[in-house]
């Protein structure tokens, strides 16, 4: 079982420190999104990245539509990750939807993590007025889902620049769309379905976890409201608001994200302020 997690999530390990930092990635994207941030972790960290299986290198023969219709089963995966590993109080850094999987992880095995960072996160994407702005109609998503049925190329090169949200350098939009085209179009319509119809808020409110919320500026996927409201929910939280613009900073800002991840980390775990001071 150990073996299989491992290999079916294209399980990689990096760095040599003492504490562990495991990386998750948002939706249609892999673990070689982080590669602009991680590196800055090895140091100090011992560095985990994964594949949602389904997604990127991971094993395609161990997906299961049954089975992944759900985030909770992302983050049973996400667990039986760090229990192969057999990680324990680990830093977890999530993107988007791996920040709402790693936040159900963690409610079910607290004492797999010391903190975690989530970056861009969404507990809802629909609004709920006049409670809840999550930033969508549902009849906008429905469309979404809809185009990515009749023209799944099509759908990618419409959302990849939405998301990204960095029109002048259209080479980060072009990784982007290139990434969600690598991924099966009827796995990535099931993953799009558990993603933006998802309602977690409630289950902001069982998070023990001290958190990190980056929230960017003109992020359309997850407005500012949302990190508000997620900041808001969270027991022990941390919000800071970024001059990144869109929704995937760990790759068009990637030094603002590691400055602010190692801020956060230097004040709360007192054995790294003494290496942090002079690396940074």
């Amino acid at each position: 079982m150990t073996q299989n997690i491992l290999s079916q999530s294209n399980v990689t390990v990096r760095g040599n420190g003492k504490r562990t930092i495991l990386f998750a990635p948002g939706f249609g994207c892999d673990q070689n999104m982080w590669r602009y941030v991680y590196p800055a972790f090895e140091a100090d960290y011992r560095v985990i990245l994964f594949d949602y299986i389904g997604t990127g290198q991971s094993d395609i023969q161990a997906y299961d539509p049954n089975k992944y219709n759900n985030l909770s089963a992302y983050a049973e995966d996400l667990i039986k990750i760090c229990s192969s590993l057999d990680l324990k109080e680990t830093i977890f850094v999530g993107h988007s939807v791996g920040s709402t999987i790693g936040i159900l992880a963690s409610i079910q095995r607290p004492d797999l993590f010391k903190h975690i960072i989530l970056i861009g996160p969404s507990p809802c994407y629909l609004n709920d007025p006049p409670e809840y702005a999550g930033g969508f109609e549902r009849e906008d998503l429905l469309g979404l889902i809809d185009m990515m049925e009749r023209n799944y190329i099509g759908w990618a090169k419409f959302f990849a620049p939405t998301v990204m949200s960095n029109p002048d350098r259209p080479e980060l939009t072009l990784e982007l769309e290139e990434s969600f085209c690598s991924t099966d179009p009827l796995i990535a319509k099931q993953f799009a379905l558990a993603t933006f119809f998802a309602d977690n808020r409630k289950d902001m409110e069982k998070v023990t976890v001290p958190s990190l919320i980056l929230q960017c500026a003109n992020d359309v996927i997850a407005p500012i409201e949302v990190g508000e409201y997620v900041h808001n929910k969270l027991a022990d939280s941390t919000l800071k608001l970024m001059q990144a613009t869109g929704h995937c900073p760990h790759v068009s800002h990637p030094e603002e994200t590691i400055q602010l991840m190692k801020d956060y980390l230097q004040n709360r775990l007192p054995d790294q302020k003494q290496q942090g001071s002079r690396r940074l």
